[in-house]
C-alpha cells in the first residue's frame, strides 16, 4: 500500500504516475466484485438453510434413524404384499426419474453424494410421495393412479420431495419443536449435554409424521422446479401436476395435497419461477426413456 504522505511528497509527474498505478489496482481488485454481482447464479433463487437445524441432532443421527424408520415401512408393506417388486414398471419408472435429478442434488447438499438413495412404490391406495433424509423415497399406488401422473409431473414430485431432505427440513422441524416445547437449553444443543439432548435425540421416531412449514414447502417446490428442469423435464408441467391436484381436491383431497396445501400464492410463485429454469430446460439432454400413467402402456404397468 502507498502511504498518503509519500504520495504528497512526489514531484506532479510521479504523483500522477503513482496514483494512476493505485487507481488501476483498485479497477483490478474491484473486478472479481463486479465478477460475482454480474454473474447472477442461473435457477431459482432461495434463502440459506434455516439456523434451526442446529438445534436439532446432527445429520449423521438423523439419517441413520431415516434409514431405520424407512426399512420399518418396507418391511410392514412387504409384510401385507404391498411392496412392489424391483422389475415392476412403475419402479422401473421411478428409479429411471430419480437417477437423472440425483446428480443435481449435489450442488444443494454435499452430503447427498454419500447418500445409498432408494426408491419403492407401496400399493396404498393414499396418494403421497416422500423422501426422508439421506435419499430414502417412497411413492404411494394411490398418486400414481388418482392423478394420472404423467413422467415430467412425476420428476416435479420427485425434485420437491428431494428438496425436502437435501435442505434438511426434518431436522429444521426437529429444532423447531425442541425450541418450541423447551427439550433442550443453549449448552445441550451446542454441545450435546444434559437429559434435554438425550429427550431431543429421541424425537428422531416421528420423521415420518413431521410437518413442514410454508416456507420449506415453498423453498421444495422452486429448487424441486429447477431439479426436474436441469433433468430435462418440462417445468410448465409444475402448473398442470397443481391443476390436477386441485380437481381431485374437490372430491376427496390427496393424501399429498393435505401435507402440501395450494394456494394461488404457491401456484403463482412456481409461475414465475418457471423463466428461471426454462433456459436450464432448454439446454438439458431430455430422457431417452418415457414412461406412462400405470394402465397406459407397456412401459406403465397395470392398475
Amino acid at each position: 500500500m502507498v502511504s498518503h504522505s509519500f504520495v504528497e511528497s512526489l514531484p506532479h509527474p510521479g504523483r500522477r504516475r503513482v496514483l494512476a498505478g493505485a487507481g488501476a489496482g483498485l479497477v483490478m481488485a474491484s473486478l472479481p466484485v463486479a465478477t460475482a454481482i454480474a454473474q447472477v447464479r442461473e435457477g431459482v433463487q432461495v434463502g440459506s438453510g434455516s439456523a434451526m437445524s442446529a438445534l436439532s441432532p446432527p445429520a449423521e443421527y438423523v439419517e441413520q434413524e431415516s434409514a431405520q424408520q424407512y426399512q420399518q415401512l418396507l418391511q410392514q408393506a412387504r409384510s401385507r404384499n404391498l411392496l412392489a417388486q424391483p422389475q415392476h414398471p412403475q419402479v422401473i419408472r421411478l428409479n429411471y426419474i430419480s437417477e437423472r435429478l440425483r446428480p443435481f442434488t449435489y450442488m444443494w447438499n454435499e452430503r447427498a453424494r454419500s447418500w445409498q438413495w432408494e426408491v419403492n412404490l407401496i400399493g396404498s391406495k393414499e396418494a403421497n410421495a416422500f423422501c426422508m433424509p439421506g435419499g430414502k423415497i417412497a411413492f404411494f399406488w394411490g398418486l400414481l393412479t388418482q392423478l394420472k401422473l404423467e413422467d415430467d409431473e412425476v420428476a416435479m414430485i420427485m425434485g420437491h420431495e428431494m428438496t425436502h431432505a437435501l435442505r434438511e427440513h426434518a431436522r429444521e422441524q426437529m429444532g423447531k419443536q425442541a425450541a418450541t416445547q423447551g427439550l433442550i437449553g443453549l449448552g445441550a444443543a451446542l454441545f450435546g449435554l444434559g437429559a434435554g439432548g438425550r429427550q431431543l435425540a429421541g424425537m428422531g421416531g416421528q420423521l415420518l409424521s413431521l410437518k413442514y412449514s410454508r416456507d420449506d414447502e415453498t423453498e421444495a417446490d422452486l429448487i424441486g422446479l429447477e431439479l426436474a428442469a436441469r433433468a430435462g423435464y418440462d417445468p410448465n408441467s409444475a402448473l398442470t401436476l397443481w391443476q390436477k391436484m386441485q380437481s381431485t381436491a374437490q372430491g376427496a383431497p390427496p393424501a399429498f395435497l393435505s401435507s402440501h396445501p395450494s394456494s394461488p400464492e404457491r401456484m403463482g410463485k412456481i409461475r414465475d419461477n418457471i423463466p428461471n429454469v426454462q433456459g436450464l430446460f432448454d439446454r438439458a439432454p431430455k430422457p431417452d426413456r418415457r414412461f406412462g400413467p400405470p394402465g397406459t402402456g407397456v412401459n406403465s404397468g397395470h392398475g
